[in-house]
């Protein structure tokens, strides 16, 4: 059975009586980021929710993240490219807190489970489905992280718009992103399980529902 949990967790976690469960048994849990801001990095909020939760839980968790430059970087206050140029493994280490290390030495023989928090960073560094929709490549390590973890039948938790990142690279598995079309019908939510349907995968509605128990 293909073990894929998406969250759709632009409204925090969902799924979390896996996260609750898993963490339980001090499960060791590999968090992968890409970068540090919802609109050119992993989603803050999204990425404090999965590490809180598998803390409380008693996790071992380690944070990795792709050592490239980003996209580009935007200036989260006007909402605009700021044309610096940013490090996404720096950025990343400021939601770690600096112990971070580089996706390239995450082997899933190393751990349990392995995260994904949302966020644009997802689909603009650590794919390119931000501007490349359903013909998107994914960054090498991320791809080979994500299929690892699937061939060793161990958990892969997507957030938000990650899970067009499994739906790249495992053919025919089942993601959600919520539902079908988001209210207001914004990016990145608008088209994205379309974008997953045609990539092969099933999309799967969801409901946001939390639980702890």
């Amino acid at each position: 059975m293909l073990r894929i949990l998406s969250f759709s967790v632009h409204r925090h976690i969902n799924h979390a009586r896996f996260l609750h469960s898993s963490a339980r048994m001090e499960s060791k849990v590999a968090v992968v980021l890409s970068g540090s801001g919802v609109f050119d990095g992993s989603e803050v909020h999204e990425s404090s929710a999965v590490l809180v939760h598998l803390s409380r839980g008693k996790a071992d968790i380690s944070i990795f993240a792709p050592d490239i430059n980003q996209m580009h970087v935007i200036d989260h206050s006007k909402g605009e490219p700021s044309g610096e140029t940013r490090n996404v493994l720096a950025e990343s280490a400021r939601i770690a807190r600096g112990n971070i290390s580089p996706l390239t030495s995450l082997s899933a023989s190393d751990y349990d489970a392995v995260i994904f928090p949302g966020g644009f960073g997802a689909a603009k560094n650590l794919s390119t489905f931000a501007t490349e929709g359903p013909s998107l490549t994914v960054n090498p390590d991320v791809e080979r992280v994500i299929q690892d973890f699937q061939k060793a039948k161990k958990p892969i938790g997507l957030c938000c718009i990650a899970p067009v990142l499994a739906a790249k690279v495992i053919p025919g598995c089942e993601v959600t992103v919520g539902q079908e079309q988001e209210e207001g019908g914004k990016w990145p939510y608008a088209g994205t399980a379309g974008a997953i349907k045609e990539l092969g995968a099933t999309h799967v509605p969801k409901n946001v529902t939390i639980s702890f128990s």
